[in-house]
Order: C-alpha cells, then structure tokens, then sequence
C-alpha cells in the first residue's frame, strides 16, 4: 500500500468525516483548502441518493465547507453510471427523490412504469405503498432490481427511520429477489470515482468513519485507507472485524500539513 506522502488523489465520506449534524468538524474545512491548493483530485462521497450534488454542495457550504458540485460523488451518481454502462439508453422505474432521478436522466435513461429494464429503489421521504407495489409487479415480470444502497435506517432528530436497504428488503422479501446494491460497501462505488477524476488506486487514499463500509470497500478497491474516530468508530469497533486499516486518526485534522516554524 501507498505511504501517506505518495498519495495523489483523495476519496472521503462525508458524514462523521467532514460534517456532523450540519456542522463541519475540526480540519475538515482547512483540508479541503489544502487539496484545492494543492491541485489535488478529491471526491466527497455519500450513499445518500435524495439530494443532487449541487443541493449537497449548498448544505456543505452552509456548514462552512466549500466543496464544489463536481467533487461529490453521490451513489445515485454511482448507480446511474452503472445502469448506464450496463444498458446504454436505458429505462427505469424509480422509488427515490431527485438525486436518483436527476442521475438517470442525466446518463440517457427514460423514467417508466412501462416494461422498465430496471426498478431502482433509492433513498426518499415519501415512500408509498403504490409505489412499492408497482416495484414488486414490475420485478415480477422480469424488471432487473436495483439499490442505491443498503443503508436500512437513516437518522433523523427523533431517531432512526427506515431507508432504502429497509424498503429493498420488504421487496425482496414480496419477489424472492435480491437488488444489485451500488453504493457502499460495493467497491464499484470507489472504482466509478476514481473514473471520474482520472486517478489510480495505487495512488488514492480513501477517508472513512465506518469499518463495514468505507475501510472494507476501500481495501477490496486496492485503496491506501484512512479510518477517522468523529463518527461511529472507535477501537473497539475496529477489533470486531477481520480486516483494519492502514491508518487511525483521530479526526480529518490530523491530515492537515502545517508550515513548519521559523527556527
């Protein structure tokens, strides 16, 4: 794996990393300077599918964060160059908010509730039970079934609420099928961003809050992997699994290079 001072191109989630609860934690802004500074090819990730790049670009600024729209990497972006890739012009009927459908669209996909080639299931607000009815008949009939991710709950300030790996799972449960999930722990996620700015895993490193989804997709992408403690990690955490990263910080600040002092 890579040393830290090899590494050109940088990867990072955003919640636990970056932001918590809408508000950005130590280094992280000054971070972002250094790799705009610096030229850097970086990447915010999130498995979160409702909101678009440029939506999570106007919240991160809120928060104090300039981060343009062009460096997040959402996994409705994710799945969409997946459909794409797999089915050029494609169709879809989609369960989920702008995020997904503005990607899909984008990449050359028509949305349908007519023989689609895909029922994608993303993240959304407003799930229904005509919507995930349609799902389950169209998956019946021989639609290939899609996630975005397998998050099954998501916070909220009154506590966990159910997200798209919850809804998938009521499908799966209604059809006997299991959805193709795109975004994290699937490397293909890592490996669609690293496309997107031009970079190799040899020289990438990725930042991560959460052994079971950013480490372990970074490791099986070949990644230099960073593990930060302001999210849900902490040691004991790490010693559950099989597998551990190169590096444990204590937070995004840690990565900030300071000038050194004048003797």
């Amino acid at each position: 794996m890579s040393r830290r001072d090899e590494i050109q191109c940088w990867l990072t989630d955003m919640d636990g990393v970056l932001v918590h609860e809408n508000h950005a934690l130590p280094g992280a802004a000054e971070l972002l300077e250094q790799w705009a500074t610096e030229d850097r090819p970086f990447l915010v990730l999130t498995n979160n599918s409702i909101f678009t790049p440029r939506d999570l670009s106007a919240r991160l600024r809120a928060s104090g964060l300039i981060v343009p729209e062009e460096a997040i990497w959402t996994s409705a972006l994710a799945t969409a160059d997946f459909c794409a890739s797999q089915m050029p012009g494609g169709s879809a009927f989609v369960i989920g908010e702008a995020g997904i459908t503005t990607a899909l669209h984008e990449a050359g996909f028509i949305m349908t509730e007519t023989d689609p080639d895909y029922v994608v299931v993303g993240e959304t607000r407003n799930y229904s039970f005509e919507a995930i009815t349609k799902a389950i008949r169209l998956i019946g009939a021989g639609a290939r079934f899609i996630a975005t991710n397998p998050d099954a709950t998501g916070p909220s300030a009154d506590g966990p609420m159910p997200a798209t790996g919850a809804i998938a799972a009521l499908i799966t449960k209604a059809t006997g099928r299991e959805p193709y999930v795109v975004g994290k722990p699937n490397p293909m996620m890592f490996r669609s961003a690293m496309n997107r700015i031009g970079a190799h895993s040899e020289n990438t490193a990725m930042i991560g809050d959460r052994m079971d989804t950013d480490i372990v997709a970074g490791i099986e992408a070949g990644l230099h992997t960073i593990l930060v403690l302001t999210g849900i990690s902490d040691e004991a955490e790490i010693n559950r699994y099989p597998f551990r990263p190169d590096e444990v910080i204590s937070g995004v600040g840690e990565l900030v290079r300071h000038p050194r002092s004048a003797v």
